[in-house]
Protein backbone atom coordinates (compact mmCIF):
# COMPACT_ATOMS: atom_id res chain seq x y z
CA UNK A 1 0.00 0.00 0.00
CA UNK A 2 1.59 3.23 -1.17
CA UNK A 3 0.41 6.49 0.30
CA UNK A 4 -0.40 9.41 -1.98
CA UNK A 5 1.64 12.60 -2.13
CA UNK A 6 -0.80 14.74 -0.13
CA UNK A 7 -2.90 13.40 2.72
CA UNK A 8 -5.00 15.15 5.34
CA UNK A 9 -5.49 13.66 8.78
CA UNK A 10 -8.86 14.47 10.34
CA UNK A 11 -9.85 13.51 13.86
CA UNK A 12 -13.46 13.30 14.99
CA UNK A 13 -13.96 12.84 18.71
CA UNK A 14 -17.63 11.81 18.58
CA UNK A 15 -17.80 10.17 15.12
CA UNK A 16 -20.52 12.43 13.71
CA UNK A 17 -18.54 14.63 11.28
CA UNK A 18 -17.12 12.13 8.79
CA UNK A 19 -19.30 13.36 5.93
CA UNK A 20 -18.62 17.02 6.71
CA UNK A 21 -14.88 16.32 6.79
CA UNK A 22 -14.96 14.40 3.52
CA UNK A 23 -16.93 17.25 1.98
CA UNK A 24 -13.85 19.45 2.51
CA UNK A 25 -11.74 16.89 0.63
CA UNK A 26 -14.29 16.92 -2.18
CA UNK A 27 -14.09 20.70 -2.35
CA UNK A 28 -10.34 20.29 -2.79
CA UNK A 29 -10.94 17.78 -5.58
CA UNK A 30 -13.33 20.19 -7.29
CA UNK A 31 -10.58 22.83 -7.10
CA UNK A 32 -8.11 20.48 -8.80
CA UNK A 33 -6.24 19.42 -5.65
CA UNK A 34 -5.43 15.77 -5.06
CA UNK A 35 -5.62 15.47 -1.27
CA UNK A 36 -6.59 12.12 0.23
CA UNK A 37 -8.51 11.71 3.50
CA UNK A 38 -7.19 10.03 6.61
CA UNK A 39 -9.40 9.63 9.64
CA UNK A 40 -7.33 9.44 12.82
CA UNK A 41 -8.10 8.73 16.47
CA UNK A 42 -5.84 7.75 19.33
CA UNK A 43 -6.29 5.15 22.04
CA UNK A 44 -6.52 7.97 24.58
CA UNK A 45 -9.34 9.65 22.69
CA UNK A 46 -11.24 6.38 22.29
CA UNK A 47 -10.85 5.75 26.02
CA UNK A 48 -12.17 9.18 27.01
CA UNK A 49 -15.27 9.17 24.79
CA UNK A 50 -15.98 5.45 25.16
CA UNK A 51 -15.68 4.56 21.46
CA UNK A 52 -14.03 1.57 19.78
CA UNK A 53 -11.36 1.69 17.06
CA UNK A 54 -13.78 -0.10 14.74
CA UNK A 55 -16.20 2.83 15.12
CA UNK A 56 -13.79 5.05 13.22
CA UNK A 57 -13.59 2.55 10.37
CA UNK A 58 -17.38 2.43 10.20
CA UNK A 59 -17.60 6.23 10.20
CA UNK A 60 -15.07 6.51 7.37
CA UNK A 61 -16.74 3.80 5.30
CA UNK A 62 -20.16 5.39 5.79
CA UNK A 63 -18.91 8.85 4.74
CA UNK A 64 -17.21 7.44 1.65
CA UNK A 65 -20.35 5.55 0.64
CA UNK A 66 -22.67 8.50 1.29
CA UNK A 67 -20.64 11.01 -0.72
CA UNK A 68 -19.39 8.69 -3.43
CA UNK A 69 -15.67 9.13 -2.78
CA UNK A 70 -13.88 6.80 -5.21
CA UNK A 71 -10.28 7.37 -4.18
CA UNK A 72 -8.15 5.74 -1.53
CA UNK A 73 -8.68 6.66 2.09
CA UNK A 74 -7.07 5.73 5.38
CA UNK A 75 -8.04 4.98 8.97
CA UNK A 76 -5.15 5.88 11.25
CA UNK A 77 -4.47 4.13 14.54
CA UNK A 78 -2.98 7.27 15.98
CA UNK A 79 -0.16 7.15 18.53
CA UNK A 80 -0.36 3.46 19.27
CA UNK A 81 2.14 1.31 21.09
CA UNK A 82 2.66 -2.39 21.59
CA UNK A 83 0.19 -2.46 24.49
CA UNK A 84 -2.61 -0.75 22.53
CA UNK A 85 -2.18 -1.84 18.91
CA UNK A 86 -4.25 -5.03 18.97
CA UNK A 87 -7.59 -3.23 19.18
CA UNK A 88 -6.74 -1.38 15.95
CA UNK A 89 -5.67 -4.34 13.85
CA UNK A 90 -9.04 -5.02 12.25
CA UNK A 91 -10.16 -1.55 11.25
CA UNK A 92 -7.04 0.48 10.52
CA UNK A 93 -4.82 0.62 7.45
CA UNK A 94 -2.53 3.41 8.69
CA UNK A 95 -0.53 3.10 11.91
CA UNK A 96 1.24 5.91 13.74
CA UNK A 97 3.89 4.18 15.82
CA UNK A 98 4.46 6.25 18.93
CA UNK A 99 7.89 5.65 20.40
CA UNK A 100 8.05 8.64 22.74
CA UNK A 101 8.12 6.40 25.83
CA UNK A 102 11.30 4.75 24.55
CA UNK A 103 13.17 7.94 23.70
CA UNK A 104 16.10 8.37 26.07
CA UNK A 105 16.12 4.73 27.21
CA UNK A 106 19.69 3.48 27.21
CA UNK A 107 20.48 0.92 24.51
CA UNK A 108 22.94 -1.93 24.87
CA UNK A 109 26.52 -0.75 24.35
CA UNK A 110 27.01 -3.38 21.66
CA UNK A 111 24.02 -2.00 19.73
CA UNK A 112 25.45 1.52 19.86
CA UNK A 113 28.84 0.25 18.72
CA UNK A 114 27.20 -1.58 15.81
CA UNK A 115 25.28 1.52 14.76
CA UNK A 116 28.46 3.62 14.83
CA UNK A 117 30.36 1.02 12.83
CA UNK A 118 27.62 0.78 10.20
CA UNK A 119 27.40 4.54 9.75
CA UNK A 120 31.04 5.47 10.13
CA UNK A 121 31.07 6.52 6.48
CA UNK A 122 29.14 9.65 7.45
CA UNK A 123 31.83 10.88 9.85
CA UNK A 124 33.36 14.20 8.97
CA UNK A 125 31.80 16.70 6.61
CA UNK A 126 28.45 15.41 5.36
CA UNK A 127 27.01 17.19 2.37
CA UNK A 128 23.29 16.73 1.79
CA UNK A 129 21.95 17.99 -1.56
CA UNK A 130 19.77 21.04 -1.08
CA UNK A 131 21.46 22.15 2.16
CA UNK A 132 24.10 24.84 1.70
CA UNK A 133 26.23 24.14 4.77
CA UNK A 134 27.68 20.65 5.33
CA UNK A 135 27.04 18.95 8.65
CA UNK A 136 30.02 18.00 10.79
CA UNK A 137 29.29 14.49 12.02
CA UNK A 138 31.43 13.17 14.85
CA UNK A 139 31.48 9.78 16.50
CA UNK A 140 30.16 11.51 19.60
CA UNK A 141 27.15 12.71 17.60
CA UNK A 142 26.45 9.20 16.30
CA UNK A 143 26.62 7.86 19.84
CA UNK A 144 24.43 10.66 21.18
CA UNK A 145 21.62 10.09 18.70
CA UNK A 146 21.90 6.32 19.02
CA UNK A 147 21.74 6.69 22.78
CA UNK A 148 18.53 8.70 22.53
CA UNK A 149 16.68 6.90 19.74
CA UNK A 150 18.03 3.40 19.13
CA UNK A 151 15.75 1.78 21.73
CA UNK A 152 12.85 3.75 20.24
CA UNK A 153 13.63 2.42 16.76
CA UNK A 154 13.68 -1.14 18.08
CA UNK A 155 10.40 -0.46 19.86
CA UNK A 156 8.91 0.75 16.59
CA UNK A 157 10.04 -2.45 14.91
CA UNK A 158 8.25 -4.53 17.55
CA UNK A 159 4.99 -2.64 16.92
CA UNK A 160 5.46 -2.88 13.14
CA UNK A 161 6.07 -6.62 13.29
CA UNK A 162 2.91 -7.12 15.35
CA UNK A 163 0.87 -5.29 12.70
CA UNK A 164 2.57 -7.05 9.80
CA UNK A 165 1.94 -10.42 11.41
CA UNK A 166 -1.79 -9.66 11.57
CA UNK A 167 -2.32 -7.79 8.30
CA UNK A 168 0.54 -8.87 6.07
CA UNK A 169 3.41 -6.68 4.91
CA UNK A 170 2.48 -4.08 2.34
CA UNK A 171 -1.15 -3.89 3.42
CA UNK A 172 -0.89 -0.77 5.55
CA UNK A 173 0.88 2.56 5.86
CA UNK A 174 3.45 3.03 8.60
CA UNK A 175 4.23 6.35 10.25
CA UNK A 176 6.88 6.77 12.93
CA UNK A 177 6.23 9.55 15.41
CA UNK A 178 8.96 11.17 17.46
CA UNK A 179 7.10 14.46 17.93
CA UNK A 180 6.01 13.91 21.54
CA UNK A 181 9.51 14.21 22.95
CA UNK A 182 11.10 16.83 25.17
CA UNK A 183 13.40 18.36 22.56
CA UNK A 184 13.11 19.03 18.83
CA UNK A 185 15.25 17.02 16.45
CA UNK A 186 17.75 18.79 14.23
CA UNK A 187 17.98 17.81 10.54
CA UNK A 188 21.05 15.66 11.25
CA UNK A 189 19.15 14.00 14.11
CA UNK A 190 16.34 13.24 11.67
CA UNK A 191 18.81 11.77 9.16
CA UNK A 192 20.24 9.41 11.77
CA UNK A 193 16.78 8.47 13.07
CA UNK A 194 15.81 7.53 9.52
CA UNK A 195 18.99 5.46 9.35
CA UNK A 196 17.81 3.57 12.44
CA UNK A 197 14.30 3.10 11.04
CA UNK A 198 15.73 1.69 7.82
CA UNK A 199 18.14 -0.48 9.78
CA UNK A 200 15.25 -2.00 11.69
CA UNK A 201 13.49 -2.85 8.43
CA UNK A 202 10.52 -0.52 8.95
CA UNK A 203 9.12 0.73 5.61
CA UNK A 204 8.06 4.10 7.01
CA UNK A 205 6.09 6.27 4.59
CA UNK A 206 5.63 9.20 6.94
CA UNK A 207 7.83 10.56 9.71
CA UNK A 208 6.67 13.01 12.37
CA UNK A 209 9.59 14.85 13.95
CA UNK A 210 9.34 17.40 16.71
CA UNK A 211 9.95 20.85 15.25
CA UNK A 212 11.21 23.90 17.06
CA UNK A 213 8.62 26.29 18.47
CA UNK A 214 5.29 25.60 20.13
CA UNK A 215 2.63 23.49 18.39
CA UNK A 216 -0.11 24.08 20.92
CA UNK A 217 -3.50 22.48 20.46
CA UNK A 218 -5.99 24.42 18.38
CA UNK A 219 -4.08 27.69 18.15
CA UNK A 220 -1.39 29.20 15.96
CA UNK A 221 2.31 28.42 16.01
CA UNK A 222 4.47 30.22 18.55
CA UNK A 223 8.10 30.61 17.54
CA UNK A 224 10.45 32.10 14.99
CA UNK A 225 9.11 31.64 11.48
CA UNK A 226 12.54 32.03 9.92
CA UNK A 227 13.95 29.26 12.11
CA UNK A 228 11.03 26.95 11.31
CA UNK A 229 11.41 27.65 7.59
CA UNK A 230 15.11 26.77 7.63
CA UNK A 231 14.48 23.60 9.62
CA UNK A 232 11.53 22.43 7.49
CA UNK A 233 13.47 23.15 4.29
CA UNK A 234 16.44 21.12 5.52
CA UNK A 235 14.22 18.28 6.76
CA UNK A 236 12.74 17.93 3.27
CA UNK A 237 16.25 17.69 1.84
CA UNK A 238 17.18 15.13 4.48
CA UNK A 239 14.20 12.94 3.61
CA UNK A 240 15.02 12.95 -0.10
CA UNK A 241 18.63 12.06 0.71
CA UNK A 242 17.66 9.34 3.21
CA UNK A 243 15.38 7.66 0.67
CA UNK A 244 18.36 7.25 -1.65
CA UNK A 245 20.90 6.39 1.04
CA UNK A 246 18.88 3.87 3.03
CA UNK A 247 16.42 2.46 0.50
CA UNK A 248 13.38 3.79 2.34
CA UNK A 249 10.08 3.98 0.40
CA UNK A 250 10.07 6.73 -2.21
CA UNK A 251 6.72 7.86 -0.79
CA UNK A 252 8.34 8.83 2.54
CA UNK A 253 7.20 12.30 3.58
CA UNK A 254 6.97 14.62 6.56
CA UNK A 255 3.98 14.44 8.85
CA UNK A 256 3.05 17.57 10.80
CA UNK A 257 1.32 16.70 14.06
CA UNK A 258 -0.91 19.15 15.92
CA UNK A 259 -1.10 20.62 12.45
CA UNK A 260 -4.44 22.35 12.77
CA UNK A 261 -4.72 26.10 13.13
CA UNK A 262 -1.02 26.80 12.49
CA UNK A 263 -2.03 29.55 10.10
CA UNK A 264 1.27 31.43 10.17
CA UNK A 265 3.12 28.28 9.06
CA UNK A 266 0.94 27.35 6.11
CA UNK A 267 2.47 29.80 3.60
CA UNK A 268 5.93 28.54 4.58
CA UNK A 269 4.94 24.87 4.28
CA UNK A 270 3.15 25.45 0.99
CA UNK A 271 6.17 27.23 -0.50
CA UNK A 272 8.63 24.56 0.61
CA UNK A 273 6.70 21.47 -0.50
CA UNK A 274 6.42 23.17 -3.90
CA UNK A 275 10.13 23.96 -3.92
CA UNK A 276 11.06 20.33 -3.18
CA UNK A 277 8.13 18.75 -5.03
CA UNK A 278 7.62 16.92 -1.75
CA UNK A 279 4.69 15.10 -0.24
CA UNK A 280 3.07 16.04 3.05
CA UNK A 281 0.77 14.61 5.68
CA UNK A 282 -0.96 17.03 8.05
CA UNK A 283 -2.65 15.64 11.13
CA UNK A 284 -5.55 17.49 12.73
CA UNK A 285 -8.01 16.35 15.36
CA UNK A 286 -9.35 18.80 17.92
CA UNK A 287 -10.14 21.50 15.38
CA UNK A 288 -13.22 19.51 14.28
CA UNK A 289 -14.39 19.10 17.88
CA UNK A 290 -14.06 22.87 18.32
CA UNK A 291 -16.19 23.43 15.22
CA UNK A 292 -18.82 21.15 16.71
CA UNK A 293 -18.99 23.37 19.78
CA UNK A 294 -19.07 26.46 17.57
CA UNK A 295 -21.94 24.98 15.58
CA UNK A 296 -23.86 24.15 18.74
CA UNK A 297 -23.36 27.65 20.11
CA UNK A 298 -24.36 29.18 16.79
CA UNK A 299 -27.57 27.12 16.81
CA UNK A 300 -28.75 28.73 20.05
CA UNK A 301 -31.19 27.13 22.45
CA UNK A 302 -30.10 23.78 23.84
CA UNK A 303 -27.00 23.83 21.64
CA UNK A 304 -25.80 27.08 23.22
CA UNK A 305 -26.62 25.75 26.70
CA UNK A 306 -24.49 22.67 26.03
CA UNK A 307 -21.60 24.82 24.78
CA UNK A 308 -21.79 26.90 27.96
CA UNK A 309 -21.96 23.78 30.14
CA UNK A 310 -18.89 22.33 28.40
CA UNK A 311 -16.95 25.45 29.30
CA UNK A 312 -18.24 25.56 32.89
CA UNK A 313 -17.35 21.90 33.38
CA UNK A 314 -13.90 22.31 31.85
CA UNK A 315 -13.15 25.37 33.99
CA UNK A 316 -14.24 23.59 37.17
CA UNK A 317 -11.96 20.65 36.31
CA UNK A 318 -9.11 22.73 34.92
CA UNK A 319 -6.22 20.81 36.50
CA UNK A 320 -7.63 17.38 35.65
CA UNK A 321 -8.34 18.16 32.00
CA UNK A 322 -5.23 20.16 31.20
CA UNK A 323 -2.70 17.83 32.86
CA UNK A 324 -2.54 15.24 30.02
CA UNK A 325 -1.93 18.06 27.53
CA UNK A 326 0.46 20.16 29.61
CA UNK A 327 3.23 20.07 27.00
CA UNK A 328 0.99 21.24 24.14
CA UNK A 329 -1.13 23.99 25.70
CA UNK A 330 -0.34 27.38 27.20
CA UNK A 331 -3.39 28.70 29.05
CA UNK A 332 -3.31 31.90 31.06
CA UNK A 333 -5.92 31.06 33.66
CA UNK A 334 -6.28 34.70 34.58
CA UNK A 335 -7.44 35.44 31.03
CA UNK A 336 -10.31 32.96 31.22
CA UNK A 337 -13.82 34.36 31.79
CA UNK A 338 -15.84 33.00 34.69
CA UNK A 339 -18.51 30.43 34.05
CA UNK A 340 -21.03 32.97 35.31
CA UNK A 341 -19.93 35.51 32.71
CA UNK A 342 -20.07 32.95 29.89
CA UNK A 343 -23.53 32.02 31.08
CA UNK A 344 -24.74 35.48 30.05
CA UNK A 345 -23.31 35.34 26.52
CA UNK A 346 -25.42 35.13 23.41
CA UNK A 347 -24.50 32.89 20.47
CA UNK A 348 -22.47 35.57 18.70
CA UNK A 349 -20.30 36.32 21.71
CA UNK A 350 -19.57 32.66 22.37
CA UNK A 351 -18.80 31.87 18.73
CA UNK A 352 -16.54 34.90 18.29
CA UNK A 353 -14.63 34.04 21.45
CA UNK A 354 -14.04 30.44 20.37
CA UNK A 355 -13.60 30.61 16.59
CA UNK A 356 -9.97 30.96 15.51
CA UNK A 357 -10.10 34.36 13.87
CA UNK A 358 -7.24 36.34 15.43
CA UNK A 359 -8.52 39.63 14.02
CA UNK A 360 -11.81 39.21 15.90
CA UNK A 361 -11.74 41.41 19.05
CA UNK A 362 -13.53 38.76 21.15
CA UNK A 363 -11.21 35.89 20.16
CA UNK A 364 -9.58 34.33 23.23
CA UNK A 365 -6.92 31.64 22.62
CA UNK A 366 -7.01 30.67 26.30
CA UNK A 367 -10.73 29.98 26.09
CA UNK A 368 -10.19 28.03 22.87
CA UNK A 369 -7.45 25.83 24.33
CA UNK A 370 -9.54 25.00 27.38
CA UNK A 371 -12.50 23.96 25.24
CA UNK A 372 -10.06 21.93 23.13
CA UNK A 373 -9.09 19.74 26.09
CA UNK A 374 -12.61 19.76 27.56
CA UNK A 375 -14.20 17.14 25.30
CA UNK A 376 -14.38 14.74 28.26
CA UNK A 377 -17.11 16.96 29.68
CA UNK A 378 -19.13 16.52 26.50
CA UNK A 379 -18.48 12.76 26.52
CA UNK A 380 -19.97 12.55 30.00
CA UNK A 381 -23.15 14.23 28.74
CA UNK A 382 -23.71 11.12 26.59
CA UNK A 383 -27.00 11.31 24.67
CA UNK A 384 -27.59 14.92 25.60
CA UNK A 385 -24.50 15.86 23.59
CA UNK A 386 -24.86 13.43 20.69
CA UNK A 387 -28.58 14.16 20.33
CA UNK A 388 -27.68 17.84 19.98
CA UNK A 389 -25.16 16.95 17.25
CA UNK A 390 -27.93 15.20 15.33
CA UNK A 391 -30.44 17.99 15.88
CA UNK A 392 -28.02 20.65 14.65
CA UNK A 393 -26.22 18.61 12.00
CA UNK A 394 -26.53 21.13 9.16
CA UNK A 395 -25.11 24.08 11.08
CA UNK A 396 -22.27 22.03 12.56
CA UNK A 397 -21.40 20.41 9.21
CA UNK A 398 -21.18 23.80 7.53
CA UNK A 399 -18.65 24.95 10.13
CA UNK A 400 -16.62 21.73 10.02
CA UNK A 401 -16.35 21.73 6.23
CA UNK A 402 -15.53 25.42 5.96
CA UNK A 403 -12.86 25.18 8.65
CA UNK A 404 -11.03 22.27 7.02
CA UNK A 405 -11.30 23.55 3.46
CA UNK A 406 -10.92 27.31 3.83
CA UNK A 407 -8.52 27.51 6.79
CA UNK A 408 -6.47 24.35 6.29
CA UNK A 409 -6.52 22.42 3.03
CA UNK A 410 -6.63 25.37 0.64
CA UNK A 411 -3.88 27.42 2.39
CA UNK A 412 -1.58 24.38 2.65
CA UNK A 413 -2.15 22.54 -0.62
CA UNK A 414 -3.89 25.11 -2.80
CA UNK A 415 -2.43 26.26 -6.10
Amino acid sequence: MKIQKYTMGMGDRFAHQGKAQLQAILKAKDAGLEVYPTWNKSFREHSIVGSRPQDLREEADAAVAALGWSGDYYVDADHIGLKTVDAFLEGSNFYTLDVADFVGDHPEAADVDAFVATHRRYLGSLEIPGIDTPFEVTEAKLREVAGNFLVAAKGARAIYERIAEAKGEGNFVTEVSVDETDRPQSPIDLFLILAMIAGEGIPAQTIAPKFTGRFNKGVDYVGRLDQFEKEFDEDLSVIAFAIREFGLPDSLKLSVHSGSDKFSLYPVIKKLIAKHDAGLHVKTAGTTWLEEVIGLAESGGEGLRIAKDVYAGALARFDELTAPYSTVIDIDKAALPSAEEVGTWDSGKYVNTLRHVPSEPDYNPNFRQLIHVGFKVAAEMKERYTDALKANEAVIARNVTANLWERHIRPIFGG
